[in-house]
């Protein structure tokens, strides 16, 4: 698993996902994240998908929308357990601020305000924490 996880893009894509304000991403919003192709991610997504990290939560309304997702990547169960058990939950904070102050695409910034599908309780709740208040 520490193999799994340590993988360059692999450990990006589960931090971007972590630092998400929906902890639910669409590959436009990792690629605009992560300076790889859509191609190398989605195939490290797939391997994250492989061994029951993550999973693709569809939100079928969007799916006749035009330039919105309807596929977004996010934690699955066993997912939160692993990564609970390998400390990157500790991290989740830091990923929301990381994120939250990344320069984004127009394209990425779209796509996270798109409506999505809700996560399993037992993962948001997982992946819930005290944010701090906002100062602007």
């Amino acid at each position: 698993m520490h193999e799994l996880l340590s993988q360059e893009t692999r450990h990006l894509v589960v931090q971007c996902i972590l630092g998400h304000p929906h902890h639910l991403a669409s590959l436009a919003e990792l690629a605009s994240m992560i300076p790889k192709n859509e191609g190398a991610i989605l195939d490290q997504l797939e391997r994250l998908r492989e061994a029951d990290l993550l999973d693709v939560y569809v939100h079928e309304p969007n799916e006749s929308a035009r330039d919105l997702p309807s596929r977004f990547w996010g934690p699955t169960e066993h997912g939160i357990e692993t990564l609970y058990e390998h400390n990157f939950l500790r991290g989740v904070p830091i990923a929301r601020a990381v994120y939250e102050e990344t320069r984004r695409s127009e394209r990425a910034r779209r796509h996270e305000r798109a409506p999505r599908p809700d996560l399993p309780e037992a993962v948001s709740d997982a992946l819930e924490f005290d944010e701090p208040a906002s100062f602007e």
